[in-house]
């Protein structure tokens, strides 16, 4: 075959995933919509070549042999969740439903109080480390949709002492034209301070200091300030916040946030709107998707609802 008729013009291009666990995110599409997506669907499947990842690097050998059959135990338990081998308690009609049984040494059992209950457990001895950035960098609370991701980072900031400084957006609609003023008056600015978009920040945040925050934007990654970077808020200003990096190459490192211009993509409205804020979410707690490339000490997962879309 030519290079000219090949996919990509013969360049080779690297496609990495596991579509045993995360599967495309498809916005309001069932199952069939979800695994059609993926890429083993693709027509480009037929000219890849798989290379399967066998050893799972985050599960290193442990310092005693309790140690490495514990590691042992949960990286086969891992595997046949993926594969779909774990034993079932229950299975409804759709396949997407099918619930299985948790290790019990990876349960809390709660009943009255389970986030608070969590948060003990991650956060143990909170309040003799609320000024050792290490102690939040290396922990945090996992949970699938960003609405429980709200409750347990606000339930967890009314804990940490000092003043609670509240900033907020500005929201505009982009320019449509003039024949779209009547169009724009049909969207007021509460109206747009309302809309919660999981790739921007809120009409409404809060901070303290001390507080652990994870910058939303690529500011300067020659500097450390990418896109996932975890920093510690140590000044908060009217026009900039002030964070030390906590995790990463440039540790230790401060640096002033401002605000910025974010126009979200995608959206489900007719409309563009831009909305103007600093590019900052708070992570004492963070979805599931959003820790991925996060390196973390004590994890814990609260999963109210089935985590599992695919099956």
């Amino acid at each position: 075959m030519y290079p000219n008729s090949k996919p990509f013009g013969g360049i080779t291009v690297v496609f990495g995933g596991d579509f045993r666990q995360i599967l495309p995110v498809t916005p309001k599409a069932g199952r069939p919509e979800i695994v059609g997506a993926a890429l083993n669907n693709s027509p480009l499947w037929e000219h890849c070549q798989v290379f399967l990842l066998w050893r799972n690097m985050p599960l290193q050998s442990g310092n005693t042999d309790e140690q490495n059959r514990l590691i042992r135990d949960f990286s086969e338990w891992q595997l046949k969740v993926g594969d779909g081998k774990v034993d079932p308690i229950s299975r409804k009609d759709h396949i997407s439903e099918v619930l299985f049984r948790l290790p019990t040494q990876h349960v809390l059992n709660s009943v009255d109080t389970p986030i608070q209950d969590l948060i003990d457990v991650v956060y143990e001895d909170f309040s003799n480390n609320i000024s050792n950035p290490q102690y939040f960098s290396s922990r945090a609370i996992l949970t699938p949709t960003n609405v429980v991701v709200d409750d347990i980072n606000y339930a967890i900031l009314d804990k940490l002492p000092g003043e609670t400084h509240t900033f907020y957006n500005q929201d505009s609609l982009e320019e449509q034209g003039l024949e779209e003023n009547d169009f724009d008056e049909s969207f007021p600015i509460e109206y747009l301070n309302s809309l919660n978009i999981p790739c921007i920040p809120k009409h409404e945040l809060k901070l303290k200091i001390g507080t652990p925050v994870m910058l939303m934007r690529n500011l300067n990654q020659i500097n450390g300030l990418c896109n996932g970077t975890r920093m510690m808020v140590t000044g908060c200003k009217k026009n900039s916040i002030e964070c030390e990096i906590t995790c990463g190459s440039h540790v230790g490192t401060k640096h002033l946030i401002p605000r910025i211009e974010m126009i979200p993509t995608e959206t489900p409205w007719p409309f563009d709107f831009k909305r103007t804020q600093f590019p900052l979410q708070l992570c004492f707690a963070m979805t599931i998707n959003k820790s991925q490339g996060q390196s973390l000490d004590i994890v814990g997962l609260f999963l109210p609802r089935p985590v599992f879309c695919h099956g």
